[in-house]
């Protein structure tokens, strides 16, 4: 995958796949795989179904959960991670939003299509504001580290919208 093109097919197993690259079906996909309702080998057959248009062969299944892992994260291939999740993009759907508009100078909602990588880079874009105060402290708290005096009160007021509510 090249970073500089926004990819809406996959090739695996030798074979190109159209891809669903639209923000909205990634942020469903991310959902469906973090469902621990399910067995995790039931959430990457869904999250591969979701993602690849077309019948995958059984035998390409570890090749297209490799690729699409490396889509997720924007044609980085990452090594897993077993540290707790900094954000929860349906809890703080509502901060996000706000500030990719912010970021993307439009009503992100509002686009008929917006490849992942686009969403991606708007997001990278929050520097300042609510939700970047908000992830500031959650890493802070993830690392043990100390808050400072306006952050301890800042927690202290708004626990609900910092802390990650369990599913």
């Amino acid at each position: 995958m090249s970073s500089w093109r926004l990819p809406t097919r996959l090739e695996v197993g030798g074979k190109a796949y159209p891809i669903h690259s639209d923000y909205r079906d990634i942020l469903d996909i991310l959902h469906r795989l973090n469902d621990a309702s399910e067995p995790e080998f039931i959430r990457w057959r869904v999250a591969l179904a979701l993602f690849y248009e077309g019948d995958l062969p059984h035998s390409d299944y570890p090749e297209a959960m490799q690729k699409l892992a490396d889509f997720l994260n924007c044609g980085q291939t990452l090594p897993r991670s077993p540290a707790p999740p900094l954000l929860d993009w349906e809890q703080d759907a509502p901060l996000i939003a706000a500030d990719i508009n912010k970021a993307a100078g439009c009503e992100v909602r509002a686009l008929p299509y917006l490849h992942w990588w686009t969403f991606m880079g708007a997001y990278m874009e929050i520097s300042e504001g609510l939700f970047h105060e908000i992830l500031q402290i959650r890493q802070k708290k993830m690392n043990g580290k100390k808050l400072e005096k306006w952050e301890l009160e800042f927690y202290r007021k708004n626990k609900k919208l910092i802390d990650i509510q369990q599913q």
